[in-house]
């Protein structure tokens, strides 16, 4: 299981919410460029990135910075936040970004998605499914968290099935450093064992690290207690092996 740190990025600067919240926003010193240099040194190949402005408007927001930081980065960015057409994640992949994160889009346009992954390939493209546990079912939000689509997450994978990257994230463990919901990752996981599972939501410590990497999942997202300096870095990609 490789671990990813993340960036959130709200008007240029680093931030992190809780369960999703705009008015939970948490903001840290320090510019993006000069966190992807700190990641690099730690180790990190990969880093997740959130434009938390384009996930609110739903269409990219900070596209010049995240272009800049693509293609200056010393690791390979994953970015989010507001890719609803093709036009949105072919502009991201042509400028530097070496995976691009769609999670709305397919939901309402399935068809859409199929045909973007046609076009640019399935390992520059995940899915995200951000979910809400609802009476033991796993339904999908969308519009930045602030919708309920209605639909379980197991069903929204089966429209796409030439995706090969699944994002899957617990609204509620989101931010909240609570620990990750082990048995969601443990079931998406075994009921989807064609993708390759990145778990995010409520890591907190190393330990999680480890107990995440036993279910199964290819990576791990590692947000807040990165910031919070409540995790190495270092010591994190050292534990989990990549």
């Amino acid at each position: 299981m490789i671990v990813i740190p993340s960036i959130d990025l709200m008007g240029g600067r680093c931030v992190r919410l809780a369960q999703g919240r705009f008015d939970a926003a948490t903001t840290y010193e320090g510019d993006p460029a000069a966190a992807l240099a700190r990641f690099a040194a730690a180790g990190a190949t990969w880093t997740h990135v959130v434009d938390l402005d384009g996930a609110k408007a739903g269409r990219p927001m900070q596209h010049v910075l995240i272009a800049w930081l693509a293609g200056n980065a010393p690791v390979k960015l994953q970015v989010a936040g507001g890719f609803r057409d093709a036009e949105a994640v072919a502009a991201a992949l042509e400028a530097g970004a070496a995976r691009v994160v769609i999670g709305s889009l397919a939901l309402r346009d399935p068809g859409a998605v199929r045909a973007i992954i046609a076009r640019h390939g399935p390992e520059r493209i995940a899915i995200a499914l951000d979910v809400n546990l609802v009476d033991g079912r796993s339904l999908v939000a969308t519009a930045g968290w602030t919708e309920n689509s209605g639909r379980t997450l197991y069903d929204a994978a089966a429209a796409i099935p030439e995706a090969r990257h699944l994002l899957v994230t617990d609204i509620s463990r989101d931010g909240m450093m609570r620990g990750p919901n082990l048995s969601l990752m443990r079931e998406v996981a075994a009921r989807l064992p064609q993708l390759a599972l990145q778990a995010s939501g409520g890591v907190a410590t190393v330990a999680d690290l480890a107990a995440l990497a036993e279910t199964g999942a290819a990576a791990a997202i590692v947000g807040k207690a990165l910031w919070e300096g409540r995790i190495d870095l270092r010591e994190a990609l050292g534990h989990a092996g990549a």
